[in-house]
C-alpha cells in the first residue's frame, strides 16, 4: 500500500566544517543528535532520463527509518509529494502506474546509485515537538547506465516536520547563511549525480518527460524554429533566441507543447484523485483539440484531425467522473438548501448512494482508460506530431496576424449558434442549441487565450466576455443534466414506494434556474459583440 507525504525541504552546499550551531534559531529549544544512518539508494529512470527531465525521482532505498520505494513528484520549488511503497525486489505496481504517462512502454532501469552517510539532528521546540530535521549528508554517487563516472560531495538538508510552518525554514536559512552556508546549486541529489557523473548536460527541454524526442527551439524536424518554439510568448514583433522573429508555427507549437505537458504531468494527479486534476486534464485535452481546429491554417488538419478525434475521446472519458463530481455537488447543495418541510422520504440517502455508486464505477473506468493502449498511443501521437509538425504556409507568418484571423473566425461561428438558439422557443430543441453554443464558446475562449501573448489587451478583453457567456450557458446545461438525473432518481424512489415529491420540487427549481440563465444570455452576448475586434 503506497502512502503520500508532502516533503518541504531546502538543500545547502557543505564543507569540512560540518553543521553550524542551530541552537540560536528562533523557536528552537534544543538540537538533538539522532546519530548517523547509512543509506543506499538506487535511482531508476528511462535510458533517455525522462523522469529526471521532469524533476521526478524514483528510487529504491535501504537503510534509515523509511526504507522502501520512493517516488517524488514536484509541486513547487522546494516542495515535493513523496509516495512511498514497501521495500520489494521489483517496482511496485502502484508507483509504476504513476509514471506510466512518461515511461509508456519502457521499463525504468537503474541509472544512479547513491550511498550516503547521514548525520541527523532534530530541531525541537520547548515542548519537545519536532520542528525540522537537519542532516549532514556525505554522498558517493556511481553512474549505473548512460555513463560510468563517480562523484562525491557533502550537503546539508533541512526538512520541515509534518504540518510545520514553512516560515520556520526561513529562520533556519538565515542562521545558515550567517554561518557562511549557501544554497546548493542542484535541486536534488539525483540531479547533481547525473550532472557530475556524465559530462553531457541533461536536456531539460525534452518533451515534459514524455519521449524526449524534441529539441528546444526546433520548429520542425531538422529545422531551426525562428524565435524558439518553446517560448510561447512575445507576439509577432519579438525576437527569439535565434535572432529572427517568432513565427506563427513556433507560436502555436509552443502552446500545444504546454498542453501536451499538462496532460502528461496531470496523469498521476488524476490517478491519486487530487482535487481538480480531472478537470484540469480535461481542459488541456480540449485546448489542444481547439488549437488544432482554430489554427488549421498553421497545422494540416489531415494530420491533426485523427489526433483530435482521440483527444475528444479522452475528454469524454474524463468527463464521466468530472460531470459526476459537479452534478453531485450541485444536487447536494440544492437539497441542503430546501426547508425540512419540503424534504419527504430518504432523499439524502438515495442521493448519496447514487453518488457513491456512480463514483466507484466511473473511477474504475477512468483508471482503466489511463492504463489502456489507446491512451498511451494518443500520448505517443502527440509527441510525434510535435516532433515533426505538419506545418502549412501560414506557419511562416507573424503570430498576431494568424491569431487575430483565427479568433475572428471562431467568434463569427459562435455568433451564429447563439443567435439561432435565442430565436428558438423554450424546450428541448433550444436546450440542444444552447449546449452547442456552449461548446463553441469554450473553443472561442481557448482560441482567445492562446492568442493573448500575441494580441495583448484585446484578446484578454474577449476572453473575459466570452467566459461570461460560457458561464451562463454552462449553468443552463448543468440545469438540463440535473433535471435528467432528478427524473431518474424520482422514478427509482417511486418504484421503491417512496415519495417523489422532493425530486419534483428540486426539478421545478432547476427549471427556474434554466429560465434565469436563458434570460441573462442576451445581455452577456451583447457584451461580446461590443468587445473590441481583435
Amino acid at each position: 500500500m503506497a502512502e503520500t507525504k508532502r516533503e518541504i525541504e531546502r538543500k545547502y552546499a557543505a564543507d569540512d566544517s560540518g553543521l553550524p550551531d542551530l541552537t540560536g534559531v528562533a523557536g528552537v529549544a534544543a538540537v538533538l543528535d539522532q546519530g548517523v544512518a547509512e543509506l543506499d539508494a538506487t535511482y531508476y529512470d528511462t535510458p533517455d532520463l525522462r523522469l529526471a527531465a521532469a524533476s521526478i525521482t524514483l528510487r529504491r532505498r535501504t537503510g534509515g527509518s523509511d526504507a522502501g520505494w520512493h517516488l517524488k513528484l514536484p509541486v513547487s520549488p522546494g516542495v515535493r509529494d513523496e509516495i512511498r511503497a514497501p521495500l520489494s525486489g521489483t517496482l511496485p505496481p502502484a508507483l509504476a502506474a504513476l509514471v506510466r504517462s512518461r515511461v509508456r512502454d519502457g521499463e525504468p532501469v537503474p541509472v544512479v546509485r547513491l550511498r550516503s552517510a547521514r548525520d541527523v539532528r532534530h530541531l525541537v521546540d520547548a515542548d519537545g515537538a519536532l520542528l525540522a530535521e537537519v542532516s549532514l549528508d556525505t554522498v558517493r554517487a556511481e553512474r549505473l547506465s548512460g555513463g560510468s563516472g563517480t562523484a562525491q560531495w557533502t550537503e546539508i538538508e533541512v526538512e520541515l516536520a509534518d504540518g510545520g510552518d514553512p516560515a520556520f525554514l526561513d529562520r533556519v536559512d538565515k542562521r545558515l547563511r550567517k554561518a557562511g552556508v549557501r544554497p546548493a546549486k542542484s535541486p536534488s541529489k539525483l540531479a547533481r549525480a547525473l550532472a557530475e557523473t556524465d559530462p553531457g548536460p541533461l536536456d531539460a527541454g525534452a518533451g515534459a518527460g514524455s519521449a524526449g524526442k524534441e529539441s528546444p527551439g526546433k520548429e520542425s524536424s531538422g529545422k531551426e524554429g525562428p524565435g524558439g518554439a518553446g517560448s510561447g510568448k512575445g507576439g509577432g514583433g519579438k525576437k527569439g533566441s535565434s535572432g529572427g522573429h517568432v513565427t506563427a508555427g513556433a507560436y502555436v507549437l509552443a502552446y500545444l507543447r504546454e498542453q501536451r505537458d499538462a496532460i502528461v504531468a496531470l496523469d498521476p494527479a488524476v490517478r491519486q484523485e487530487v482535487p481538480d486534476a480531472v478537470h484540469s486534464m480535461r481542459v488541456a485535452t480540449r485546448r489542444t483539440r481547439s488549437a488544432f481546429r482554430s489554427y488549421a491554417k498553421v497545422l494540416d488538419r489531415a494530420v491533426t484531425d485523427p489526433v483530435g478525434a482521440e483527444l475528444k475521446w479522452l475528454a469524454g472519458e474524463l468527463g464521466v467522473d468530472r460531470d459526476r463530481e459537479v452534478l453531485t455537488a450541485h444536487l447536494t447543495a440544492a437539497l441542503d438548501d430546501l426547508p425540512a418541510t419540503l424534504v419527504a422520504g430518504p432523499v439524502h440517502d438515495r442521493l448519496h448512494s447514487w453518488a457513491r455508486e456512480r463514483h466507484g464505477g466511473s473511477r474504475r473506468h477512468l483508471i482503466g482508460v489511463l492504463d489502456s493502449r489507446r491512451y498511451l498511443n494518443l500520448l505517443d501521437a502527440l509527441d510525434a506530431l510535435l516532433a515533426d509538425p505538419p506545418l502549412r504556409r501560414a506557419a511562416a507568418a507573424k503570430p498576431a496576424k494568424v491569431a487575430a484571423k483565427a479568433v475572428r473566425k471562431d467568434v463569427r461561428k459562435l455568433s451564429v449558434l447563439v443567435e439561432e438558439a435565442l430565436w428558438l422557443p423554450p424546450g428541448q430543441e433550444r436546450d440542444v442549441a444552447l449546449h452547442e453554443a456552449r461548446k463553441r464558446a469554450k473553443r472561442t475562449r481557448y482560441a482567445a487565450e492562446a492568442a493573448e501573448p500575441a494580441l495583448g489587451a484585446p484578446a484578454r478583453k474577449l476572453v473575459k466576455s466570452v467566459k461570461s457567456v460560457q458561464k451562463v450557458l454552462g449553468e443552463h446545461q448543468d440545469s438540463v443534466m440535473a433535471r435528467t438525473t432528478l427524473g431518474e432518481l424520482a422514478a427509482v424512489a417511486h418504484a421503491a414506494g417512496e415519495s417523489a415529491f422532493t425530486y419534483g420540487v428540486l426539478y421545478g427549481r432547476e427549471e427556474h434556474r434554466a429560465a434565469l440563465s436563458e434570460a441573462a444570455l442576451p445581455e452577456r452576448w451583447e457584451k461580446v459583440r461590443r468587445t473590441t475586434a481583435v
